[in-house]
């Protein structure tokens, strides 16, 4: 007869292989599958084209000489006649400026303050890639 003071013996030894049989399952498949979210792009307009962006470049050459789209300046008074140059320009301009790698530090910095001080503000030093 059962004896209703002994206490069960649980075997779990199979709930642990299934669960691990399961485990391994789901961690092959996981890489493999892609979800994909459907999300709302913006329409573009067609009617508009894509405008060449205008940019003023600057070279300063070994001579210390400035060439502001191909006008030349020599360094001393550039801040001045970069100032005359850009009164009628747009602001929002980028402006590259790419100098010969022997000049001296400061002669870029004062080109790049000029820049600056004549109110641009996308500014970028163009290097050899």
């Amino acid at each position: 007869m059962y004896d209703y003071n002994q206490k069960p013996d649980l075997n779990i030894t199979p709930l642990v292989d299934i669960m691990l049989v399961l485990l391994a399952i789901l961690m092959v498949t996981a890489p493999v599958i892609e979800f994909e979210e459907a999300i709302n792009l913006p329409k573009g307009s067609k009617s508009r084209q894509i405008q060449a962006v205008k940019k003023i470049d600057i070279l300063i050459t070994k001579d210390r000489i400035v060439l502001v789209n191909k006008k030349k300046y020599n360094i001393n008074n550039f801040a001045d006649n970069f100032i005359l140059y850009a009164k009628d320009r747009d602001r929002k301009t980028p402006i590259h400026i790419r100098a010969e790698r022997t000049l001296i530090y400061d002669d870029i910095m004062n080109v790049l303050k000029s820049v600056k001080e004549a109110g641009f503000f996308k500014v970028a030093l163009i290097t050899d890639g």
